[in-house]
C-alpha cells in the first residue's frame, strides 16, 4: 500500500483540519441539543435491550429446547421489513416529507396522503405475509417436527410486527422532517420497558429455564401470549406512542386515499438501488439463520446434559461484537460523515483523504481495544448473558471470542463505504454489497455442512473473515475513485494499538484467572452477579493498562478520537 503526502501532516492538524465551509459556520445550539438528546435515547435504549435480552436467556436460555425458536420467528419481521420496504421508505418517502414540510401548509395535504397510502400498503402486506406464517417459518428455519409447529405459532404473533415497524418509521420521519428528534428515539425505550415487564413476568409465572427447562411439549398458551404476545405488544407502544408528538406538530393529518401526483416516481432510481443493497443485505442475515437452525434442530436428538451452540447463540454473540461499534465507533464516525459530505459539496478531495484516515485511526482507538476487551473476558461476558446456566455461558464465550476478531474490521468498512455516500454515491455501495454477500452466502453454506456442533461456530468464524475481505474490498474500490489515503500510517498505528490491545488483555486475562475464570467452577461462572463483579473489576484495569500504553507507544491518535466526543459534550 502506498503512502499518500498526508502522512507528512502531524495528527494533530491532520484531525482538525476545517473544511472551507466550516470556517465560515458552525453547529447551532438547537442541533446540539438534538444531538445531545438522540443521543441520550439511543444510549438508555441499547442498556435497556442488554437488560432485556440477559432476562430473556434467563427466562428460555440460549440453549434449550426452546432458546432459539422464539428468536428464530421474532427476527423474522425486522428482515422482512428491512427486505421489502426499508429501502422505499428511506430513499423515497424520507426526501418527499422534507420537501413536503417546506411548503405552506407545512406537508399537510401531502404527509396525509403519503402516511394513508403507507399504512394501507403496510396493512396489506402484513395480513398476507402473517397468514402464511407456516410457509414463512418452515422456508426460513431448519427446524421441524414440534420445534417447527411452535416457531409457525410464534411467527403468527410476530409477523404482525412488520405493520409497526412501517408506521413507527414514517411517522419518526415526518416527526425529523419538522425538527422533532427526540421521540424517534426515545420510542424504543418504551417498548424495551414493555417487553422486560412481560419477561419479568413470564419468569415469575412460568419459570426461569434453569430451574424450569421448556420444551414444545410443554408449552402452553400463556407462555406464548407473555413472551411473544408481549414483544409483539411492545412493538405496537413504540409506534403509538409517537402519535401523541405527531399531534402536536398541530398539522392536522388525517387518512386521505387521492394519491396522484403524490411523487413517487420522482427518485424511483435511487430506492430500486437501495432496495435491491437492502435486499441483499437482509437477505444474507436470513440465510445465515437458516443455517444456524440445523443445529438448532439437531439438539432434539442429544442427550440432556450435551449442549452445542445455536442461532440465540450466534445473536448475543453478535449483540456483544457490535457494542464498540455502535455505541462508540458510530458516534465518531457521524461526526466525520458531516466533515466528509461538506469535502465532497466543496469538491476538496484533500480534506477527504484526511478526514478518511484521521477518521480510521481514532476509530481504531475504540475499536481495537474493543477486540481485546472481548477476547480477555469473553466468559464473564457470555456467562453474563446465559441465565445462569454454565454452559450456555461458555458457548456465548466461544462464539463471542470468534467474532471479536473481526470488530475493528467492522468498524473500519463502515467508515470506509461513509466516503461513498458522502459522495452521494448508492451503486458503488451496491456493488460492493453484492460482491460481500456473494462470498457470505458461500460461507454459510459451507459452514452448514460441518457436523452440528461446529455449525454456529463456524458462521461466528465466518463473520470475521467476511469483515476483514470487506475492509480489502472497500479500500480496492475507494482507491480507484479517491486514490491513496494514507493505508501506510494507518496499518502502522493499528499495529501499535493491537501492542497496546494485547498489553491490555493480558493484564485482564490475569486477573480473570485470579477469579477463576479459567476453571469450570471458579468464581467467574458461578452466576450471572458474579461475572458482572468480574467485568466490573477487569474492565477499568483494562482501560486503564491500554491508556497508559498509549502514551508510552506515543498513539497521539487518542486525542484524535476524543477531540469529536469532547466537543460535542461541550456544545450540549
Amino acid at each position: 500500500m502506498s503512502e499518500t503526502n498526508t502522512a507528512s501532516i502531524p495528527v494533530q492538524d491532520a484531525g482538525v483540519l476545517p473544511t472551507r465551509r466550516e470556517r465560515q459556520s458552525g453547529p447551532t445550539d438547537s442541533t446540539s441539543r438534538s444531538s445531545a438528546i438522540m443521543a441520550a435515547g439511543t444510549l438508555v435504549s441499547r442498556m435497556l435491550g442488554l437488560i432485556r435480552v440477559a432476562l430473556l436467556a434467563t427466562a428460555i436460555g440460549t440453549a434449550g429446547a426452546v432458546s432459539d425458536l422464539f428468536p428464530a420467528a421474532n427476527n423474522l419481521p425486522t428482515y422482512i421489513f428491512l427486505m421489502i420496504a426499508g429501502g422505499v421508505f428511506n430513499a423515497v418517502l424520507v426526501p418527499q416529507i422534507i420537501k413536503a414540510s417546506q411548503r405552506g401548509d407545512r406537508g399537510a395535504d401531502y404527509v396525509s396522503r403519503l402516511m394513508t397510502l403507507s399504512a394501507t400498503v403496510l396493512l396489506v402486506l402484513t395480513v398476507l405475509i402473517t397468514l402464511a406464517a407456516p410457509f414463512v417459518a418452515d422456508l426460513l428455519t431448519n427446524v421441524s417436527g414440534d420445534a417447527l409447529a411452535l416457531t409457525t405459532v410464534f411467527a403468527y404473533w410476530c409477523l404482525p410486527q412488520i405493520f409497526f415497524y412501517g408506521i413507527y418509521s414514517i411517522i419518526g420521519q415526518v416527526l425529523n422532517a419538522n425538527g422533532s428528534f427526540g421521540p424517534y428515539m426515545w420510542a424504543p425505550v418504551v417498548n424495551n420497558i414493555v417487553s422486560i415487564g412481560f419477561i419479568i413476568a413470564f419468569i415469575a409465572l412460568m419459570g426461569a429455564e434453569r430451574t424450569s427447562p421448556h420444551s414444545p411439549e410443554t408449552w402452553t398458551t400463556t407462555h406464548t401470549l407473555l413472551l411473544a404476545g408481549g414483544t409483539t405488544l411492545g412493538i405496537v407502544v413504540q409506534a403509538l406512542v409517537l402519535f401523541i408528538p405527531l399531534r402536536k406538530l398541530g398539522l392536522g393529518l388525517k387518512p386521505k386515499f387521492g394519491w396522484r401526483g403524490v411523487g413517487l416516481g420522482q427518485t424511483g432510481k435511487l430506492a430500486m438501488v437501495t432496495i435491491v443493497t437492502m435486499a441483499v443485505g437482509n437477505g444474507l442475515y436470513m440465510l445465515n439463520q437458516w443455517v444456524a437452525t440445523i443445529a438448532t434442530d439437531a439438539r432434539e436428538d442429544l442427550p440432556p446434559d450435551q449442549y452445542i451452540a445455536g442461532l440465540t447463540n450466534l445473536d448475543i454473540g453478535t449483540l456483544v461484537y457490535v457494542l464498540p461499534h455502535s455505541v462508540i465507533a458510530l458516534s465518531v464516525a457521524t461526526v466525520m460523515f458531516n466533515r466528509l459530505a461538506t469535502a465532497h459539496t466543496e469538491n476538496d478531495l484533500q480534506t477527504t483523504k484526511d478526514t478518511l484516515s484521521v477518521g480510521l485511526r481514532s476509530i481504531g482507538v475504540a475499536t481495537v481495544f474493543g477486540a481485546s476487551a472481548l477476547l480477555a473476558l469473553a466468559g464473564p461476558l457470555g456467562m453474563l448473558f446465559s441465565g445462569g446456566i454454565r454452559e450456555g455461558g461458555a458457548l456465548n464465550a466461544l462464539i463471542i471470542t470468534l467474532l471479536a476478531v473481526g470488530a475493528p474490521f467492522l468498524s473500519a468498512n463502515f467508515f470506509l463505504n461513509r466516503v461513498f455516500y458522502a459522495a452521494e454515491d448508492a451503486i458503488t455501495p451496491l456493488k460492493i454489497q453484492l460482491i460481500l454477500s456473494a462470498m457470505g452466502a458461500s460461507l454459510a453454506l459451507g459452514s452448514g455442512l460441518f457436523s452440528p456442533e461446529l455449525i454456529v461456530p463456524m458462521l461466528a468464524l465466518s463473520f470475521s473473515v467476511g469483515n476483514i475481505i470487506a475492509v480489502c474490498v472497500s479500500h480496492l474500490f475507494l482507491v480507484r475513485r479517491i486514490g491513496p489515503y494514507g493505508a501506510g500510517r494507518i496499518y502502522d498505528v493499528h499495529v501499535r494499538l493491537t501492542v497496546a490491545g494485547m498489553v491490555a488483555a493480558a493484564a485482564g486475562a490475569g486477573v480473570l484467572w485470579l477469579l477463576g475464570g479459567y476453571t469450570a467452577d471458579g468464581y467467574a461462572w458461578q452466576s450471572v452477579a458474579s461475572a458482572a463483579v468480574v467485568l466490573a473489576v477487569c474492565g477499568p484495569l483494562m482501560v486503564l493498562v491500554y491508556l497508559i500504553m498509549l502514551k508510552v507507544l506515543r498513539v497521539r491518535e487518542l486525542q484524535d478520537f476524543l477531540d469529536p466526543i469532547l466537543r460535542r459534550l461541550r456544545r450540549s
